[in-house]
């Protein structure tokens, strides 16, 4: 009888592992999405960014140049990604794949309101972190960090709420 209580009970245990492990996270719920994109802001030459930049859409020029830090002649993108925005969970972006000199994590503070959201925000670069902050998304307008020096230009990090997929 034991035998046989010891076999039914492993049985019944291992037709509940799968439903057990099936449950999902509540904190791994998606919130929303953030894009991280750099771009390269110089006063010379342009072609210094490389022949896989790319040009900037001119609203986001305009943007840049109304910043005086941010101000320079011409700019080129460098890398995008977008990345999900978890409810409980940091979250790390490298929008210079495969390279991972520029890494941003962010994490929500909360759900994120209609079209902002508060985010616990690092920027780390060649694997230091360099940018520590609490910040406030909103819309699509991005938050622009200044970065460091690079190729006669600075990297510029934005980062913004990616727009809701339909």
């Amino acid at each position: 009888m034991n035998r046989r209580h010891w076999i039914l009970t492993t049985l019944v245990l291992w037709a509940a592992v799968p439903s057990i492990l099936a449950q999902e996270d509540p904190g791994r719920a998606r919130i929303g999405a953030l894009t991280v994109t750099v771009y390269h802001g110089t006063d010379g030459d342009p072609k210094a960014a490389g022949e896989r930049s790319k040009a900037v859409p001119k609203e986001i020029s305009t943007r840049l140049q109304g910043e005086e830090k941010l101000r320079f002649k011409h700019y080129r993108q460098l890398g995008q990604e977008t990345q999900p925005l978890l409810r409980s969970y940091e979250s790390w972006a490298q929008p210079l794949k495969p390279s991972d000199e520029i890494l941003v994590r962010f994490e929500a503070q909360g759900r994120p309101t209609g079209k902002t959201a508060i985010l616990d925000f690092e920027l780390w670069v060649s694997r230091k972190k360099i940018v520590k902050t609490d910040a406030r998304l909103e819309g699509n307008r991005p938050m622009f960090v200044l970065g460091p020096e690079w190729r006669g230009g600075r990297l510029i990090i934005a980062v913004a709420l990616a727009p809701e997929a339909k």
